[in-house]
């Protein structure tokens, strides 16, 4: 059976990747997303549910019995060897479910879209990583107009993820979002040749 080509598309909090995964779904391309899958492997009924309420207690399962995300994320920020526990217990679980969405996927080629690509061992799964730049300002200006959450946030997020330099460094492709929405248009289409005439080869 032949390999299909299966492209990472990464880039930092506010960077745009999301405005760019909908632009490849919009030419038929599937486009796995990594934080979507996270999502799911904690879903109510879902075993690492139960077993995160185990470790820190009821209350991080809120009444309609989802994950109390804002609880988690405050405990896991502040105490790094929970924040190794729950990476232990979701990422074998989020790396099987990416597997399998990867080998379900039936376009020419597939996207994993993953903010952590390559802070990750996600980038093993993929052929080309595709990088989304975008101005640090601009990221901060993004993020916090969509999240509603403080620049200094966004910065202690932002810490946590590579930096731009060894982003780009790690980049066969990069689509520079830093000019409006027709430019970006032009760059997806151009790469999305680009990899149909890989994916055919």
């Amino acid at each position: 059976m032949k390999q299909k080509l299966i492209v990472g598309l990464t880039g930092g909090i506010g960077s745009g990747k999301s405005e760019v995964s909908r632009r490849f779904q919009a030419l038929g391309i599937v486009v796995v997303d990594a934080d979507e899958v996270a999502r799911l492997v904690v879903e109510p009924g879902q075993a690492a549910l139960a077993d995160i309420a185990a470790r820190f207690g009821s209350d991080i399962v809120s009444a309609d019995g989802h994950l109390n995300r804002a609880l988690l994320r405050k405990i896991i920020f502040s105490q790094p060897e929970e924040k190794r526990w729950l990476e232990g217990l979701l990422h074998p679980l989020i790396n099987q479910e990416i597997r399998r969405q990867l080998a379900d996927a039936d376009s020419p080629y597939v996207i994993l879209s993953s903010p952590l690509l390559l802070e990750t061992r996600q980038h093993e799964l993929v052929n080309r990583v595709l990088v989304i730049d975008a101005s640090e300002a601009l990221q901060i200006a993004r993020a916090s107009s969509r999240d509603g959450n403080s620049s200094e946030q966004i910065k202690t997020i932002m810490a946590t993820q590579l930096d731009r330099e060894a982003r780009i460094s790690r980049a066969d492709d990069i689509i520079h979002n830093h000019g409006d929405l027709v430019e970006l248009d032009a760059q997806v289409k151009t790469l999305h040749q680009r990899y149909m005439a890989l994916a055919s080869h």
